[in-house]
């Protein structure tokens, strides 16, 4: 029984850290370069763990991290919103290793501001 247990528990830690892992956080981005910009979403994931939505910045297609989907939505945002071919003002950061990636802080949608952190 004290067997079992070991092992079970080895493998709750395990699942505990690949999600660890996986988790994007804000270390990963350069806060000292915020990017102010307008783009028209290509293709967008409205799913969890984060909303990502593909658009064209500097002539590259780049992934955009939103907030997760339960945030979105009780900042007032949905998925009819953020639709493929809808333009959005990003303020984003870039990721610090990753060329076509960034992290949005807020976006605009219309003339409406949403605070994404």
């Amino acid at each position: 029984m004290a067997k079992f247990k070991s092992i079970s528990l080895a493998i709750v830690l395990l699942v505990c850290a690949s999600f660890t892992i996986l988790h994007h956080g804000w270390a990963d981005y350069d806060q000292t370069k915020p990017t102010d910009f307008k783009a028209k979403i290509e293709d967008l994931t409205y799913e969890n763990p984060h909303v990502l939505a593909k658009v064209k910045y500097n002539k590259a297609l780049t992934t955009v991290y939103l907030a997760p989907v339960t945030r979105m939505e009780s900042r007032g945002l949905n998925a009819d919103m953020v639709k493929k071919g809808t333009t959005i003002r990003f303020v984003a950061y870039p990721h610090k290793t990753e060329k076509n990636e960034m992290r949005a802080e807020r976006i605009f949608v219309g003339d409406d501001k949403y605070e994404l952190r």
